[in-house]
């Protein structure tokens, strides 16, 4: 298991993690569009909602270029539709619930330490390739313009790597 952030030019590791409690999401699925993966440390802190909203905010942006938005945390489905109804969220968090953070793992993306996901950002193409990736501090909320620089990127069909 990688303990660094997966790099641009690496294949996606699939992917299947429960959207709500009886429906679960394939990566595999979303094969053929971008796929912005948002991991996060926890639905109720304060960095975390401040950053899903931003991503709520820039919907319009990234659906634009074809791209599909995922939140991914360690917290359980139950605990997602709670959040999303909370804060308006118009995409999909996913529960690395159990075993848990066994997707952050495999994308370099977990928090032995602390026992949650690190706040990490992957745009994913077409293909089931890594365009690109960040790892931002725990306490600092990235924003979403290396996503959509990334997105444009992929649409003007330069790669990252």
């Amino acid at each position: 298991m990688p303990n660094a952030l997966l790099a641009a030019g690496t294949p996606a590791p699939d992917f299947t993690l429960h959207a709500t409690p009886d429906q679960t999401l394939s990566l595999e699925e979303l094969r053929g569009a971008p796929v912005v993966l948002v991991f996060y440390p926890a639905d109720w802190s304060a960095v975390c909602g401040d950053e899903l909203v931003v991503f709520n905010q820039a919907l319009p942006l990234i659906r634009k270029q074809g791209g599909i938005v995922l939140g991914i945390s360690v917290d359980s489905a139950w605990c997602h539709q709670a959040f999303v109804k909370d804060r308006n969220l118009h995409f999909d968090l996913l529960a690395d619930f159990e075993p848990k953070g066994a997707v952050s793992r495999l994308y370099g993306a977990y928090d032995e330490v602390h026992g949650c996901s690190k706040r990490a950002l992957f745009v994913i193409d077409a293909q089931g390739r890594i365009a690109w990736s960040y790892l931002s501090p725990t306490a600092i909320n990235p924003g979403a313009d290396g996503v959509l620089d990334a997105l444009d990127q992929l649409a003007k069909g330069l790669s990252s790597t």
